[in-house]
């Protein structure tokens, strides 16, 4: 078990990393909140045969409030750290080795019964339930665990960003208030039910009927828009607002939407209502690095 620290944009955020065990989604305690698709699944699947080993965390959110696991994590990272690194894009990262017994005691205690929602790597989750079953082992042998970097939701640096949305096709979309600027579009969002659109070089705010601004998005406007068709077809995705502009004007995709950035609360409540969104309804940033922790999943696990 491990504490992990990165620093980035002025901003601190730290996190558990640990083996979780994995659990089918019917038993409401690892919760999804975005679509899969097969393609992916069946290239981590392939790694996963050739390598047996985790490479990398898969990214999940709890609620720590009376956990204790949070205090936890804090009086660990108040020690020297045990390694030290820079990651991509000039992250800094600090890990901590946690070998006390009792801690993993009490961590293991606090957390067992607790729900946990899938921040990043839902094809990755799929892919070790996938590889589990096939292997087939006893309940406790390393294949039926994967490796979790687990972050409170209440960390003051847990940052997820909106995904905007570019259409390829459709026809243009009215009945919006009109926006002089893509930042008076970004500011008019803030706290409301409602998208961005822009098409023909000009801004729209949508007022959408509903609680989740993505969720109405795409019941609302693009399936109204595309039919039957696949909207992964004709979707593309920026986390640059500026960039899916541009994409606009040079004929890329015939109109951009926009969106705020997502209440995870909302997104927690939802998963636990069974309920998906979407595919890249959110973007947690930034992302754990690779090889940072490896799990082998055919010999005793070292976490």
């Amino acid at each position: 078990m491990y504490v992990h620290e990165v620093e980035f944009e002025g901003r601190v955020r730290r996190d558990l990393i640990a083996s979780l065990r994995l659990q089918p989604y019917s038993d409401r305690i690892v919760l999804p909140h975005e679509r899969t698709h097969r393609g992916p699944k069946e290239d981590r699947l392939a790694l996963l045969r050739a390598t047996r080993v985790s490479l990398e965390p898969l990214w999940f959110l709890y609620e720590g409030a009376g956990t204790g696991v949070p205090a936890v994590v804090e009086r660990v990272a108040a020690r020297a750290p045990a390694v030290t690194f820079t990651g991509p894009e000039g992250t800094g990262h600090r890990l901590w080795v946690i070998s006390d017994p009792a801690i993993h005691a009490s961590v293991h205690a606090a957390l067992e019964d607790l729900p946990v929602l899938i921040a990043d790597g839902h094809h990755r989750y799929e892919t070790a339930l996938a590889y589990a079953e096939e292997v087939n082992g006893d309940p406790d042998v390393p294949s039926r665990f994967t490796l979790a970097l687990l972050t409170d939701l209440s960390d003051p640096g847990l940052v997820v960003l909106p995904t905007h949305r570019v259409m390829k096709t459709g026809i243009p979309v009215t009945g919006g208030e009109r926006k002089a600027t893509l930042e008076e579009t970004l500011g008019s969002l803030r706290g409301q039910v409602a998208a961005g659109a822009y098409r023909n070089r000009q801004f729209q705010v949508l007022p959408l009927d509903g609680e989740v601004a993505l969720v109405e998005l795409h019941e609302q406007v693009i399936d109204n828009i595309l039919g039957e068709r696949n909207p992964e077809e004709f979707l593309l995705y920026t986390r640059d607002p500026a960039e899916a502009v541009r994409w606009v004007d040079e004929g890329v995709g015939t109109a951009a939407f926009f969106l705020d950035t997502p209440d995870l609360r909302q997104v927690l409540k939802l998963a636990q209502e069974g309920k998906t969104l979407p595919q890249k309804a959110t973007y947690f940033h930034p992302k754990p690095p690779s090889g940072m922790v490896f799990d082998r999943l055919e010999r005793d696990r070292r976490l």
